[in-house]
């Protein structure tokens, strides 16, 4: 769902000419994507070469090699959710998840209610939400986009207070890809199935970082990917709770209960059970080292710049993200005294370029927004790693405002 924003010198990339140990750059850009884990790399090996099979030729020892083998990572990831196996619906990412949901349930309301209706989201969702409520809004849908509080979170009596007789769908997700909140998405749940309106949540940053069960959620529609929890790119899922319609975005061979049509890449979604059951294995103990790293981050560089400024609220806040603004200083030329030893964004990869949308629905002026880092952790990331992004940042800080 979001592509690399910060990269190295362009030498670095290249495999031929690896980087030396001095050079080797701080990744802390763990919510744009993370690594694929060797155990998972290995968890799709086979199905690269020798069970290449199509899981749709039922004909033949390979294609039902292949079928079996889906059947069984679909049974694992919907066991993590607490759904059924024919509730999960495979997708290339969140991004075809979130289309999937929200243009094809909202054109079934449609069509069952007799009219477009009212749809409802928030100003801080990922564009991969917003873009399609665009496209809805073209379509004759009614769209309505809450401004978050200034931490960063919605309160329940906003979306209350929003609904209307003819709301057909809301979209709330449920930790923030830029400043890791988390919202209460079980209250905003429980209004939507008390009015009759269909509850979507995105979780690609939640999933594998946060325990997640669709019944505590509540949310008839839950968009998942695997690049997000040490996962390989191009997969991922969509949870459709039974009774839930949907129409397609894509026709052709009748996969995935017609719902997503096109051979199923059996090596991804085997990579991507492997992964959920890899994150869910150390869920606990991982949050809580991560969260304890994160802290220090936050505390050591607030100790030393005390200017510097927390996007959104602390808690209830994932583990490994942080954000901050650091004020009177150029974003562009910021980025650019990080670039060589820290690898960290100034919002969503996928931003186009443009100051994040997410820090100035919580109040931050364009200005703001350009001089602001979202700093996340991932699995790999050390105490070491935490004391180096200190001192570069602090150094760059420095450096720039005494100009």
């Amino acid at each position: 769902m979001e592509c690399i924003a910060t990269i190295r010198e362009s030498h670095h990339a290249d495999p031929t000419h690896p980087p030396k140990r001095s050079e080797v750059v701080i990744n802390l850009d763990h919510q744009a994507t993370t690594p694929c884990h060797p155990s998972v790399i290995q968890a799709m090996e086979p199905w690269w070469r020798e069970q290449w099979g199509n899981p749709s030729s039922r004909q033949h020892r390979l294609g039902l090699t292949a079928a079996a083998a889906i059947g069984s990572a679909r049974e694992r990831l919907a066991g993590s959710l607490g759904i059924r196996s024919d509730e999960l619906i495979f997708t290339s990412g969140a991004t075809e998840a979130n289309n999937l949901a929200l243009l094809g349930h909202a054109r079934a309301r449609a069509l069952s209610d007799g009219e477009p209706g009212h749809l409802i989201s928030v100003a801080s969702e990922h564009h991969a939400v917003l873009d399609p409520l665009l496209q809805l809004k073209q379509e004759g849908f009614q769209i309505t986009l809450l401004t978050p509080q200034t931490n960063g979170l919605l309160k329940p009596e906003q979306l209350e207070q929003a609904l209307q007789t003819n709301t057909q769908l809301i979209s709330v997700m449920v930790a923030n890809n830029e400043i890791g909140v988390i919202q209460p998405i079980r209250e905003l749940s429980d209004l939507c199935s008390n009015n009759g309106i269909t509850m979507h949540t995105d979780a690609a940053q939640a999933y594998g970082h946060l325990p997640l069960d669709a019944e505590e959620l509540g949310c008839a529609l839950i968009s998942l990917s695997a690049h997000k929890f040490n996962g390989p790119k191009g997969i991922g899922a969509l949870v459709v709770r039974g009774g839930t319609e949907l129409q397609p975005l894509q026709w052709g061979g009748g996969q995935e209960q017609g719902l997503r049509a096109g051979t199923l890449p059996v090596p991804l979604i085997m990579g991507m059970a492997a992964a959920a059951e890899l994150s869910i294995q150390d869920l606990e103990e991982r949050q809580a080292r991560l969260q304890a790293l994160r802290n220090q981050l936050w505390t050591d560089l607030k100790d030393q710049n005390p200017t510097i400024e927390l996007n959104g609220a602390l808690q209830p806040r994932l583990a490994h993200n942080l954000n901050i603004t650091v004020p009177n200083v150029s974003g562009s030329r910021l980025q650019r005294a990080l670039r060589p030893r820290l690898a960290c964004s100034s919002g969503s990869a996928c931003s186009r370029g443009e100051p994040s949308h997410v820090l100035q629905s919580i109040g931050r002026s364009r200005v703001e927004a350009e001089g602001s880092l979202r700093l996340s952790l991932g699995r790999d990331t050390t105490a070491k790693d935490i004391d180096g992004a200190i001192e570069v940042i602090t150094s760059a800080i420095r450096t720039l405002t005494q100009h």
